[in-house]
Protein backbone atom coordinates (compact mmCIF):
# COMPACT_ATOMS: atom_id res chain seq x y z
CA UNK A 1 0.00 0.00 0.00
CA UNK A 2 1.13 3.31 -0.75
CA UNK A 3 2.00 5.73 1.76
CA UNK A 4 -0.87 8.07 2.91
CA UNK A 5 -0.74 11.27 1.51
CA UNK A 6 1.05 14.24 3.66
CA UNK A 7 -1.25 16.69 2.50
CA UNK A 8 -5.12 16.97 1.38
CA UNK A 9 -6.37 19.10 -1.37
CA UNK A 10 -10.01 20.11 -2.99
CA UNK A 11 -9.90 20.90 -6.46
CA UNK A 12 -13.36 21.54 -8.41
CA UNK A 13 -14.96 23.52 -10.99
CA UNK A 14 -18.74 25.16 -11.70
CA UNK A 15 -20.73 27.20 -14.26
CA UNK A 16 -22.85 29.66 -13.75
CA UNK A 17 -26.46 29.43 -15.84
CA UNK A 18 -24.25 31.34 -19.07
CA UNK A 19 -22.16 28.37 -19.33
CA UNK A 20 -19.02 30.49 -17.86
CA UNK A 21 -16.36 28.16 -15.87
CA UNK A 22 -15.26 28.91 -12.31
CA UNK A 23 -12.26 27.29 -10.25
CA UNK A 24 -12.57 26.98 -6.64
CA UNK A 25 -9.30 25.37 -5.11
CA UNK A 26 -8.14 24.35 -1.28
CA UNK A 27 -5.01 23.52 0.08
CA UNK A 28 -4.18 21.72 2.88
CA UNK A 29 -1.01 21.13 4.60
CA UNK A 30 0.03 20.66 8.14
CA UNK A 31 2.14 24.07 8.82
CA UNK A 32 2.31 27.73 7.08
CA UNK A 33 4.79 27.23 4.07
CA UNK A 34 6.43 30.55 2.45
CA UNK A 35 3.91 30.68 -0.10
CA UNK A 36 4.31 33.81 -2.48
CA UNK A 37 1.81 35.33 -5.14
CA UNK A 38 3.80 35.19 -8.41
CA UNK A 39 2.37 37.79 -11.65
CA UNK A 40 4.95 36.48 -15.00
CA UNK A 41 4.95 38.64 -17.59
CA UNK A 42 4.54 37.18 -21.50
CA UNK A 43 8.15 37.06 -23.13
CA UNK A 44 10.47 34.82 -20.27
CA UNK A 45 12.81 32.21 -21.28
CA UNK A 46 12.96 29.21 -19.04
CA UNK A 47 15.25 26.07 -18.93
CA UNK A 48 13.87 23.02 -17.46
CA UNK A 49 16.34 20.94 -15.73
CA UNK A 50 15.24 17.48 -14.53
CA UNK A 51 18.56 15.05 -15.78
CA UNK A 52 21.74 16.95 -16.60
CA UNK A 53 21.97 17.08 -20.20
CA UNK A 54 18.31 16.94 -21.43
CA UNK A 55 17.44 20.65 -20.61
CA UNK A 56 14.34 21.83 -22.05
CA UNK A 57 14.47 25.62 -23.11
CA UNK A 58 10.90 27.12 -23.67
CA UNK A 59 9.44 30.77 -23.81
CA UNK A 60 6.35 32.48 -22.50
CA UNK A 61 3.84 33.79 -24.80
CA UNK A 62 1.40 34.15 -22.22
CA UNK A 63 0.90 36.37 -18.55
CA UNK A 64 0.56 34.10 -16.34
CA UNK A 65 -0.63 34.59 -12.19
CA UNK A 66 0.63 31.54 -9.72
CA UNK A 67 0.89 31.11 -6.12
CA UNK A 68 4.21 29.44 -5.48
CA UNK A 69 6.85 27.66 -3.46
CA UNK A 70 10.42 28.24 -3.11
CA UNK A 71 12.13 25.11 -4.90
CA UNK A 72 15.30 25.55 -2.38
CA UNK A 73 15.77 27.03 0.59
CA UNK A 74 17.71 30.58 -0.31
CA UNK A 75 21.20 31.55 1.15
CA UNK A 76 23.02 34.70 1.27
CA UNK A 77 25.37 33.82 -1.57
CA UNK A 78 22.14 32.20 -4.05
CA UNK A 79 19.18 33.99 -3.35
CA UNK A 80 15.95 32.96 -4.84
CA UNK A 81 15.12 33.32 -8.48
CA UNK A 82 11.89 33.46 -10.21
CA UNK A 83 13.21 30.00 -11.46
CA UNK A 84 13.52 29.16 -8.03
CA UNK A 85 9.77 29.86 -7.83
CA UNK A 86 7.44 26.40 -8.45
CA UNK A 87 3.53 26.91 -9.32
CA UNK A 88 1.46 24.67 -7.00
CA UNK A 89 -2.05 26.93 -8.16
CA UNK A 90 -2.64 29.55 -11.34
CA UNK A 91 -3.89 30.51 -13.96
CA UNK A 92 -3.19 32.54 -17.55
CA UNK A 93 -5.04 35.67 -19.13
CA UNK A 94 -6.32 32.68 -21.75
CA UNK A 95 -7.98 31.35 -19.07
CA UNK A 96 -6.38 28.25 -18.64
CA UNK A 97 -5.61 26.96 -14.81
CA UNK A 98 -3.67 24.74 -13.29
CA UNK A 99 -3.17 23.10 -9.96
CA UNK A 100 -0.97 20.89 -8.05
CA UNK A 101 -2.07 18.20 -5.45
CA UNK A 102 -0.25 15.56 -3.87
CA UNK A 103 -0.31 12.58 -4.88
CA UNK A 104 2.94 10.36 -2.81
CA UNK A 105 2.33 6.68 -4.91
CA UNK A 106 4.00 7.38 -8.63
CA UNK A 107 6.05 4.92 -7.84
CA UNK A 108 9.73 4.39 -9.66
CA UNK A 109 9.61 6.40 -12.69
CA UNK A 110 12.85 5.59 -15.11
CA UNK A 111 14.52 8.53 -16.96
CA UNK A 112 13.02 8.26 -20.72
CA UNK A 113 15.40 6.68 -23.40
CA UNK A 114 17.11 8.84 -25.77
CA UNK A 115 18.32 12.30 -25.62
CA UNK A 116 15.52 14.26 -26.72
CA UNK A 117 14.88 17.31 -23.40
CA UNK A 118 12.71 16.09 -20.54
CA UNK A 119 9.89 18.77 -18.48
CA UNK A 120 10.73 18.84 -15.04
CA UNK A 121 7.22 17.90 -13.36
CA UNK A 122 7.71 20.68 -10.94
CA UNK A 123 7.92 22.86 -14.33
CA UNK A 124 4.24 21.81 -15.35
CA UNK A 125 2.94 25.28 -14.13
CA UNK A 126 5.12 27.59 -16.37
CA UNK A 127 5.11 25.21 -19.06
CA UNK A 128 1.64 24.78 -19.29
CA UNK A 129 0.34 28.42 -18.44
CA UNK A 130 2.90 30.02 -20.08
CA UNK A 131 2.37 28.67 -23.74
CA UNK A 132 -0.76 27.27 -24.26
CA UNK A 133 -4.40 28.62 -24.18
CA UNK A 134 -6.94 25.40 -23.79
CA UNK A 135 -6.60 21.85 -22.36
CA UNK A 136 -6.68 19.93 -25.97
CA UNK A 137 -3.69 22.13 -27.02
CA UNK A 138 -1.58 20.93 -23.80
CA UNK A 139 -2.96 17.28 -24.20
CA UNK A 140 -1.45 17.86 -28.09
CA UNK A 141 1.76 19.21 -26.53
CA UNK A 142 2.02 15.91 -23.96
CA UNK A 143 2.09 13.63 -26.71
CA UNK A 144 5.56 14.11 -27.91
CA UNK A 145 6.95 16.46 -24.88
CA UNK A 146 8.34 13.82 -22.00
CA UNK A 147 7.98 14.21 -18.45
CA UNK A 148 10.27 13.27 -15.65
CA UNK A 149 9.24 13.74 -11.73
CA UNK A 150 12.99 14.28 -10.63
CA UNK A 151 14.04 14.00 -7.32
CA UNK A 152 13.42 17.21 -4.72
CA UNK A 153 16.08 18.19 -2.58
CA UNK A 154 14.08 20.29 -0.36
CA UNK A 155 11.55 16.89 -0.03
CA UNK A 156 15.10 14.62 1.03
CA UNK A 157 15.41 13.83 -2.63
CA UNK A 158 11.49 12.34 -3.22
CA UNK A 159 10.86 12.70 -6.81
CA UNK A 160 7.87 15.14 -6.97
CA UNK A 161 4.97 13.23 -5.01
CA UNK A 162 2.24 14.96 -6.62
CA UNK A 163 -0.71 14.83 -9.52
CA UNK A 164 -2.23 18.08 -11.43
CA UNK A 165 -5.31 19.29 -12.60
CA UNK A 166 -5.74 21.62 -15.53
CA UNK A 167 -9.29 23.73 -17.13
CA UNK A 168 -10.07 25.87 -19.46
CA UNK A 169 -13.13 28.40 -20.61
CA UNK A 170 -14.66 25.60 -22.40
CA UNK A 171 -14.84 23.75 -19.16
CA UNK A 172 -12.42 20.86 -20.72
CA UNK A 173 -10.71 19.01 -17.85
CA UNK A 174 -7.54 16.67 -17.80
CA UNK A 175 -5.54 15.23 -15.16
CA UNK A 176 -2.26 14.93 -15.13
CA UNK A 177 -0.43 12.02 -13.05
CA UNK A 178 2.28 9.45 -12.47
CA UNK A 179 1.11 6.16 -11.49
CA UNK A 180 2.98 2.78 -10.63
CA UNK A 181 6.20 4.67 -12.84
CA UNK A 182 4.14 5.74 -16.26
CA UNK A 183 3.43 9.14 -16.81
CA UNK A 184 -0.88 9.15 -17.87
CA UNK A 185 -3.33 12.06 -19.26
CA UNK A 186 -6.41 11.20 -18.04
CA UNK A 187 -9.68 12.90 -19.45
CA UNK A 188 -11.98 14.63 -16.27
CA UNK A 189 -15.50 14.87 -17.07
CA UNK A 190 -16.26 15.66 -13.23
CA UNK A 191 -13.92 18.88 -13.19
CA UNK A 192 -13.25 17.28 -9.80
CA UNK A 193 -9.55 16.34 -8.16
CA UNK A 194 -8.27 15.31 -4.93
CA UNK A 195 -5.66 13.16 -3.88
CA UNK A 196 -5.37 9.40 -4.42
CA UNK A 197 -6.00 6.79 -5.43
CA UNK A 198 -5.26 7.24 -8.75
CA UNK A 199 -7.88 9.17 -10.75
CA UNK A 200 -9.60 6.52 -13.23
CA UNK A 201 -9.90 5.19 -9.46
CA UNK A 202 -12.22 7.80 -8.11
CA UNK A 203 -14.47 7.90 -11.13
CA UNK A 204 -14.81 4.13 -11.12
CA UNK A 205 -16.17 4.68 -7.05
CA UNK A 206 -18.93 7.79 -8.16
CA UNK A 207 -20.62 4.31 -9.30
CA UNK A 208 -21.04 3.46 -5.69
CA UNK A 209 -23.07 7.01 -5.48
CA UNK A 210 -25.90 6.36 -8.16
CA UNK A 211 -28.22 7.17 -5.37
CA UNK A 212 -27.10 10.64 -4.43
CA UNK A 213 -29.47 13.62 -5.22
CA UNK A 214 -30.43 17.12 -3.83
CA UNK A 215 -33.84 16.40 -3.62
CA UNK A 216 -35.11 15.67 0.24
CA UNK A 217 -37.24 12.93 0.44
CA UNK A 218 -38.28 13.70 3.73
CA UNK A 219 -41.51 11.14 3.80
CA UNK A 220 -41.93 7.66 3.77
CA UNK A 221 -44.30 4.64 4.99
CA UNK A 222 -43.40 1.60 6.94
CA UNK A 223 -45.90 -0.75 7.63
CA UNK A 224 -48.89 1.31 8.72
CA UNK A 225 -46.01 3.68 10.05
CA UNK A 226 -45.60 7.27 8.40
CA UNK A 227 -42.70 9.04 9.02
CA UNK A 228 -41.51 12.69 8.04
CA UNK A 229 -38.41 14.19 8.59
CA UNK A 230 -39.07 17.24 10.19
CA UNK A 231 -36.03 19.48 8.79
CA UNK A 232 -34.27 20.20 5.29
CA UNK A 233 -31.06 18.26 4.37
CA UNK A 234 -31.48 14.85 4.52
CA UNK A 235 -30.68 14.30 0.53
CA UNK A 236 -27.19 14.69 2.30
CA UNK A 237 -27.64 11.66 4.32
CA UNK A 238 -25.76 9.12 1.76
CA UNK A 239 -22.52 11.81 1.51
CA UNK A 240 -19.00 10.69 3.05
CA UNK A 241 -18.63 12.76 6.19
CA UNK A 242 -14.60 12.08 6.37
CA UNK A 243 -11.79 14.60 5.43
CA UNK A 244 -10.07 11.51 3.56
CA UNK A 245 -9.42 12.48 -0.14
CA UNK A 246 -11.82 9.72 -1.22
CA UNK A 247 -14.68 11.47 1.03
CA UNK A 248 -14.06 14.49 -0.67
CA UNK A 249 -14.19 13.85 -4.07
CA UNK A 250 -17.63 12.30 -3.51
CA UNK A 251 -18.52 15.61 -1.74
CA UNK A 252 -16.88 18.04 -4.46
CA UNK A 253 -19.00 15.82 -7.01
CA UNK A 254 -21.88 16.55 -5.55
CA UNK A 255 -21.63 20.30 -4.73
CA UNK A 256 -20.40 21.12 -7.82
CA UNK A 257 -23.33 18.57 -9.40
CA UNK A 258 -26.13 20.69 -7.35
CA UNK A 259 -25.08 24.18 -6.48
CA UNK A 260 -27.62 26.44 -7.50
CA UNK A 261 -26.77 27.86 -11.09
CA UNK A 262 -26.77 31.64 -10.77
CA UNK A 263 -26.69 34.03 -14.08
CA UNK A 264 -24.18 37.06 -12.43
CA UNK A 265 -20.52 36.17 -12.13
CA UNK A 266 -20.31 38.10 -9.15
CA UNK A 267 -22.67 35.68 -8.20
CA UNK A 268 -21.46 33.16 -9.55
CA UNK A 269 -18.08 33.49 -7.46
CA UNK A 270 -20.24 34.13 -3.97
CA UNK A 271 -21.83 30.64 -4.68
CA UNK A 272 -18.44 29.39 -5.63
CA UNK A 273 -17.02 30.76 -2.32
CA UNK A 274 -19.95 29.14 -0.09
CA UNK A 275 -19.52 25.69 -2.48
CA UNK A 276 -15.57 26.02 -0.48
CA UNK A 277 -16.65 26.54 3.46
CA UNK A 278 -17.71 22.77 2.78
CA UNK A 279 -13.89 22.06 2.58
CA UNK A 280 -12.64 24.47 4.97
CA UNK A 281 -10.49 22.31 7.54
CA UNK A 282 -9.81 24.22 10.58
CA UNK A 283 -6.63 22.73 12.82
CA UNK A 284 -7.23 20.43 15.12
CA UNK A 285 -10.14 18.42 13.89
CA UNK A 286 -7.87 15.32 12.95
CA UNK A 287 -4.76 15.19 14.39
CA UNK A 288 -1.46 12.33 13.96
CA UNK A 289 -0.78 9.84 16.27
CA UNK A 290 2.73 11.12 17.60
CA UNK A 291 5.59 9.72 15.67
CA UNK A 292 3.38 9.75 12.60
CA UNK A 293 5.92 10.87 9.31
CA UNK A 294 3.49 11.07 6.36
CA UNK A 295 3.51 14.99 6.73
CA UNK A 296 5.57 16.86 4.62
CA UNK A 297 8.76 17.69 6.45
CA UNK A 298 10.78 20.18 5.16
CA UNK A 299 13.65 21.64 7.15
CA UNK A 300 13.62 25.14 8.12
CA UNK A 301 10.40 25.76 6.89
CA UNK A 302 7.90 23.59 9.06
CA UNK A 303 6.83 24.46 12.74
CA UNK A 304 9.15 23.60 15.48
CA UNK A 305 9.64 19.88 16.85
CA UNK A 306 7.05 18.59 18.84
CA UNK A 307 4.12 20.47 17.33
CA UNK A 308 1.18 18.03 16.83
CA UNK A 309 0.29 17.47 13.17
CA UNK A 310 -3.07 18.76 12.41
CA UNK A 311 -3.62 19.32 8.16
CA UNK A 312 -5.89 22.57 7.78
CA UNK A 313 -6.86 25.13 5.22
CA UNK A 314 -4.05 26.99 4.55
CA UNK A 315 -5.43 29.22 1.82
CA UNK A 316 -8.22 29.03 -0.47
CA UNK A 317 -8.25 30.68 -3.77
CA UNK A 318 -11.45 31.23 -6.35
CA UNK A 319 -10.47 31.92 -10.20
CA UNK A 320 -12.91 33.39 -12.64
CA UNK A 321 -11.64 32.40 -15.77
CA UNK A 322 -13.89 34.45 -18.31
CA UNK A 323 -12.62 37.78 -16.30
CA UNK A 324 -9.35 37.09 -15.33
CA UNK A 325 -9.82 37.42 -11.78
CA UNK A 326 -8.23 36.08 -8.89
CA UNK A 327 -9.68 35.74 -5.17
CA UNK A 328 -7.39 34.27 -2.10
CA UNK A 329 -8.16 34.42 1.30
CA UNK A 330 -5.59 32.81 3.92
CA UNK A 331 -6.52 30.31 7.32
CA UNK A 332 -5.70 34.06 9.18
CA UNK A 333 -8.59 35.82 6.79
CA UNK A 334 -12.08 34.82 6.56
CA UNK A 335 -12.07 37.27 3.69
CA UNK A 336 -10.97 36.91 0.15
CA UNK A 337 -8.76 39.69 -2.13
CA UNK A 338 -9.18 40.19 -5.44
CA UNK A 339 -6.23 40.20 -8.07
CA UNK A 340 -7.19 41.14 -11.59
CA UNK A 341 -4.72 39.49 -14.18
CA UNK A 342 -6.07 41.60 -16.92
CA UNK A 343 -4.72 45.14 -15.05
CA UNK A 344 -1.56 42.83 -14.56
CA UNK A 345 -0.91 41.73 -18.45
CA UNK A 346 0.50 45.01 -19.68
CA UNK A 347 3.28 44.82 -17.16
CA UNK A 348 6.58 43.86 -18.62
CA UNK A 349 8.26 43.20 -14.92
CA UNK A 350 7.49 39.75 -12.70
CA UNK A 351 5.85 40.87 -9.46
CA UNK A 352 5.09 39.19 -6.13
CA UNK A 353 3.02 39.46 -3.27
CA UNK A 354 3.25 36.79 0.27
CA UNK A 355 0.62 35.28 1.00
CA UNK A 356 1.14 36.42 4.26
CA UNK A 357 0.18 39.65 3.77
CA UNK A 358 -3.29 38.59 3.04
CA UNK A 359 -3.70 37.55 7.06
CA UNK A 360 -5.73 39.28 9.45
CA UNK A 361 -9.39 40.22 9.79
CA UNK A 362 -11.85 42.37 8.39
CA UNK A 363 -11.57 46.14 9.60
CA UNK A 364 -13.64 46.82 12.78
CA UNK A 365 -16.99 48.42 11.61
CA UNK A 366 -18.93 49.35 15.04
CA UNK A 367 -18.32 53.22 14.00
CA UNK A 368 -20.32 52.17 10.80
CA UNK A 369 -23.64 51.69 13.02
CA UNK A 370 -26.04 54.82 13.98
CA UNK A 371 -28.73 55.78 15.72
CA UNK A 372 -31.65 54.15 14.91
CA UNK A 373 -35.01 56.11 16.60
Amino acid sequence: MPARPFLGCTSLTYRDTAGRVYLGRTMELTADFPYQLLYLPAGRNFISRPVPGRELHYSSRLASLCVVMPYRIPSADSPLTVSDLKAVEGFNEAGLTFSLLAYPAIGEVPVPEGDTPLLAATDLGPWTLGQFRTVAEVKAALATQKVHPEAIALLGGTPAPFHYVLHDRTGASIVLEFHAGRFHVHDNPVGVLTNGPEFPWHLTNLNNYSFLSNEDRSKATFGSLAVHQPDAGIATAGLPSSNTSVGRFVRAVFYREFAEKVSDPDHAVQTLAHVMNNFDRPRGISISPPGDADHLEVPGLVSAPGTVHTEYTSWTNLTDLERGWFFLRTYHNLNYTRFDLTKLAGGKEPRILPLSALDGTAADATGGMVVFG
